[in-house]
């Protein structure tokens, strides 16, 4: 049963209506009552790409008797919540440029029938940096407003200009909508933090909605290339991400290893030929160069492609994106155009040429795959300079652990900001035919190729295998043994050796009780480690590749984990815990 909430006042029946999903429907339900007690509640609904966050608002929106107003980054997005709104049959102004406004009403008559745009009305959609532009024009509406949305509230903070939008709005609660409430740079989008929101709200993940069948699943591709993620030298201060300057540097001076003669534009069409071939692609280039330049290479072989970018006429963008879905274009080269929001289930899959330190940029790129489409059995993401192994995570599922896209806890807090480094990856990609896969097994579990070993003039007493694995000779093993038993000895052993070497009785008592201390914290992790083998070996596992796979999670060979100090256990035991 559905909460009553004193503004809510069914302008639209709910018979016109589209039908919200259950998880849509119970994710409305949670902030109503949010907002039957507190009724100045700014809330955040958190959806993962494709899980219909626009429909979801403009739900709200169509119920909500009072002023409103849906407010969006750019064009195509504007465009999207006005269609969303059209289909709720909710009549609405359109505060943009005239010959997007025109595109727009062209878009409701060719999608509905029938044009809702009213100049007139109470309900409004609204880009950004029009709105804050027509300020003083809009003076008297402004106040009205009982109800604004930002849509990609990621980007919203109290001091930047999505900050200024919603303080133009004096008499009015809000709600955010984001697939990723994280930011690169650090800042917190609670209003305790850098941000406007009180309440966060999460709906389900991205594989509980490909689970139930709501998205379709997806394929990570990694074709081999000589991108050097160190060849970035900067971190932008104020972003978190990667200084796109660099970004575009160290693109254009890589190439993939079968192609060591051209530059990575050229890859990016093979690759397309010999993966996507046919399928309706978005690429993400780091500058409009490097996106003209893809374009160009795309038709020259023959596949009809277009530039997308910010510096174009926003009809244009938008005629673009007409044609794409109509297939007139196989692909559309683009320069954060389509990095979010961008609706337009056609995508069969995407190309990424930008690295990125933003797992929030990351998670968006790749989720413009995941919309449901008839005859599409996988979305695709093809990366091209690193960014699966920068920010995908391997999770644990009961038919077996998964290379996922976005698996995070969100908090409204600050965190600590992106400081150009990243952990070492639990992900490879096959140097045969680019299928990504854990970093534990020894081949590939697609093709069967094998990773590169080491050429035998190369070994030594401890050899490094791709950068993380290592081979111990007999010494070194025995050396790492010893240090295991030393770790532990019992305390009585300890107070005897120490007594028998002199030490004063407060020394010897302050270091059996520190003994104990450690034993107690190495137990525990002893029980863990062993319940975590004993999982890994139910999923088929050998010794070697358990043994394998527990350096490359826990960053630590397990016998060094087995003569940790006591703070370096708890450590670990904290990881073992999550795992």
């Amino acid at each position: 049963m559905m909460p009553t909430l004193s503004p809510i006042a069914g302008a639209v029946s709910g018979a016109t209506r589209p039908k919200l999903r259950p998880y849509q429907q119970e994710l409305k339900n949670q902030i109503y009552n949010h907002w039957n007690d507190h009724q100045h509640s700014n809330v955040l609904a958190v959806l993962p790409t494709g899980a219909g966050k626009t429909v979801f608002f403009s739900s709200i929106i169509a119920e909500h008797a009072g002023a409103t107003c849906a407010v969006a980054h750019r064009q195509e997005l504007v465009s999207q919540i006005s269609l969303a709104l059209a289909r709720n049959k909710v009549r609405h102004r359109i505060i943009g440029p005239t010959n997007v406004v025109k595109m727009i009403v062209r878009l409701h008559m060719e999608e509905v029938g029938h044009s809702y745009y009213d100049p007139n009305s109470r309900h409004a959609v609204a880009g950004v940096d029009t709105l804050v532009r027509r300020r003083d024009q809009l003076a008297n509406w402004l106040p009205t407003v009982k109800l604004w949305v930002m849509d990609e509230a990621h980007h919203v903070l109290q001091e930047n200009k999505w900050g200024k939008a919603v303080n133009m709005f004096p008499n009015a609660r809000g709600m955010g909508v984001t697939a990723t409430p994280s930011r690169a740079d650090g800042h917190g989008l609670g209003s305790h933090a850098d941000g406007v929101f009180d309440k966060m709200f999460v709906g389900p993940s991205m594989r509980d909605l490909i689970n139930m069948g709501y998205l379709t699943d997806y394929k990570l591709y990694a074709p081999p290339s000589s991108f050097r993620r160190d060849a970035i030298k900067k971190v932008s201060q104020t972003t978190g991400d990667f200084v796109a300057s660099e970004v575009s540097k160290a693109v254009n001076e890589s190439s993939l290893v079968a192609h060591d003669e051209k530059q990575i534009v050229g890859d990016v069409v093979r690759t397309y030929q010999k993966l996507l071939n046919g399928m309706l692609t978005v690429v993400f280039a780091p500058d409009v160069a490097t996106a003209t330049e893809l374009e160009k290479q795309y038709n020259d072989a023959g596949i009809p492609a277009k530039c997308v970018h910010g510096a174009m006429p926003d009809v244009e963008r938008i005629n673009a994106v007409r044609k794409f879905k109509n297939r007139e274009y196989l692909v559309l080269t683009s320069v954060a155009i389509f990095d979010e929001g961008f609706d337009c289930p056609a995508i069969e899959a995407v190309q990424d040429v930008s690295a990125t330190e933003s797992f929030g940029r990351f998670v968006q790129r790749a989720g413009r795959m995941l919309r449901l489409k008839d005859g599409k059995d996988f979305g695709r993401y093809v990366d091209h300079v690193g960014n699966i192994e920068r920010h995908a995570v391997l999770v644990d599922h009961p038919e077996g652990t998964k290379i996922e896209l976005c698996h995070r806890e969100w908090t409204l807090d600050r965190r600590e900001k992106s400081g150009g480094k990243s952990e070492k990856s639990a992900v490879r990609a096959c140097s045969a035919c680019s299928g990504t896969y854990e970093r534990y097994l020894k081949k590939c579990p697609y093709c069967g190729e094998p990773i590169p070993e080491p050429a035998a003039t190369q070994r030594s007493n401890v050899e490094w295998v791709d950068g993380d694995l290592y081979e111990l000779d007999p010494d070194v093993l025995t050396q790492m043994r010893g240090e295991v038993i030393g770790a532990r000895e019992t305390p009585e052993a300890m107070r005897d050796r120490l007594t028998a070497q002199h030490v004063p009785p407060a020394g010897v008592m302050s270091n059996v009780k520190r003994q104990r201390e450690r034993l107690d914290e190495l137990v525990k992790n002893d029980i863990l480690m062993a319940q975590w083998a004993g999982h890994r070996r139910a999923e088929g596992l050998s010794d070697s590749e358990i043994f394998r796979k527990f350096f490359i999670t826990f960053n630590i060979d397990w016998l060094s984990a087995q003569s940790l100090k006591k703070d370096e256990a708890l450590k670990l035991r904290e990881k073992l815990e999550t795992k």
